[in-house]
């Protein structure tokens, strides 16, 4: 994120006297997403190229379809969700993307999950973490 913040700060001319000037209204007109969200765009990305078969077997084979269950509840009418495995011992390795990728993409809105085509999703997936980062800034 810093290395991010000087670039836009390089950008705007923005060094020296100005330094401590909030960076967002500058990263929101650039159209860059900060770095947190860009790693969710990212993972994101690469969950639906899982899904829609366009990645590699190594990692699709990390990702199942949530499982659905005998008593019909309203979950179950999203086929899109995915299986989050069980909570691990070890804290390092919730940020594995076999744990992360479901996290990311079930909290997506059913309407982004559901989009077929790869391009369209890109466009409307970045649109959704732009207003998430810069919800408020002007």
């Amino acid at each position: 994120q810093k290395i991010q913040n000087n670039a836009v700060r390089f950008i705007f001319n923005l060094s020296g006297k100005r330094k401590w000037t909030p960076i967002s209204p500058y990263l929101k007109e650039l159209h860059f997403l900060p770095v947190a969200y860009r790693v969710k765009f990212k993972t994101a990305l690469i969950v639906f190229k899982c899904i829609n078969n366009l990645a590699p077997k190594y990692l699709s084979d990390l990702l199942s379809l949530r499982n659905t269950k005998r008593i019909s509840v309203r979950l179950d009418d999203d086929f899109f969700l995915l299986r989050i495995p069980s909570k691990s011992n070890f804290s390092r390795t919730e940020g594995a993307f076999c744990y992360n990728g479901p996290r990311i993409w079930n909290s997506l809105p059913y309407s982004l999950r559901s989009i077929p085509d790869i391009s369209e999703f890109k466009i409307r997936l970045k649109t959704h973490y732009f207003e998430l980062a810069f919800n408020g800034v002007s």
